[in-house]
């Protein structure tokens, strides 16, 4: 591996100052920042379309089979969260990357699959932006929008014949609910029926919280400020992602529970849902609490 080779993934994997790869490698800071830049450019435009192509209708069926199997959630396609990266502040932006938390940041968006790749990711909206907001702007929110994900046709959920379930994404309180996107019910009064569908949508979207907290443990640059330009900043964030997917589809990952990790979820936002959506939630819910949709699992 080269020098320059190797101070990338130093980097990347441990989260050192362009002060101290300047030292340990023997290249001015500037030099640096434009070897993580370039450099990670081009880990993404080889990665992205190979561990990181948007699934086909049969790609999408193979993600809810896992779903199925793994958290007991039919006809899910996938998880979605957000999750605030840490940033110095971007110069003449004023208070947009300022986030609730009191620092300044972008958003990394995501959807993963139960296997915890990522498959589809949005990363650079303001830290002052709600998850909702990051959603309806990114690409996948308008795919999602205009129904062209290429979602496979509705069917009934298992050990059923009627009706059929659009497939749905999960997400938490953050987002609204749509006809392919379930959220949890408020945690006000809740019945013993929405507390299941509280519990089963949970544990699917635990993955992408588990997806955020494997990242960060690998790549721990992303576990304190990252003090690059902006774009340099988004560059090596991109870069994180596919190669979680490299090595996940490699390698695999042995972990116990990796939702420890020092990324910070947006503040929820209240987002009025639609009434398609609320009719799909009590059709899982009602589901959920029907002899054919028993939890079956550890």
């Amino acid at each position: 591996m080269s020098i320059i080779s190797y101070s990338i993934f130093r980097y990347l994997g441990t989260g050192q100052s362009l002060a101290s790869l300047h030292f340990s490698f023997l290249i001015g800071k500037s030099t640096a920042s434009v070897i993580i830049r370039e450099t990670c450019v081009a880990i993404w435009n080889a990665l992205h379309a190979a561990v990181m192509g948007q699934p086909q209708k049969e790609q999408w069926q193979e993600i809810a089979d896992v779903f199925m199997q793994t958290c007991q959630f039919p006809n899910c396609a996938g998880a979605i969260d957000g999750k605030h990266i840490r940033i110095k502040k971007p110069v003449r932006t004023g208070s947009q990357f300022y986030n609730y938390k009191k620092y300044f940041s972008f958003v990394l968006f995501a959807m993963c699959d139960a296997n915890y790749s990522f498959r589809y990711i949005d990363v650079g909206s303001y830290g002052s932006r709600s998850d909702s907001a990051v959603f309806a702007h990114s690409e996948f929110g308008k795919l999602l929008h205009d129904k062209a994900l290429d979602l496979p046709e509705n069917t009934a959920l298992p050990g059923t014949t009627s009706p059929a379930m659009p497939f749905v994404f999960v997400a938490d309180e953050a987002f609204a609910l749509g006809e392919n996107l379930m959220r949890p019910y408020s945690s006000r009064g809740l019945s013993v029926a929405r507390r299941v569908f509280n519990y089963r949508l949970t544990r699917a979207r635990r993955v992408v919280e588990c997806a955020f907290g494997i990242l960060a443990n690998k790549w721990r640059f992303l576990h304190t400020p990252i003090h690059l330009k902006l774009e340099t900043a988004i560059s090596a964030v991109k870069a994180a992602c596919v190669l979680h997917n490299f090595v996940r589809a490699r390698d695999g990952f042995n972990f116990e529970d990796s939702l420890t990790h020092s990324l910070h979820s947006h503040r929820p936002s209240v987002v009025r849902g639609h009434r398609q959506g609320a009719a799909v939630r009590e059709q899982f819910t009602a589901y959920f609490m029907s002899p054919q949709g028993p939890y079956h699992g550890s």
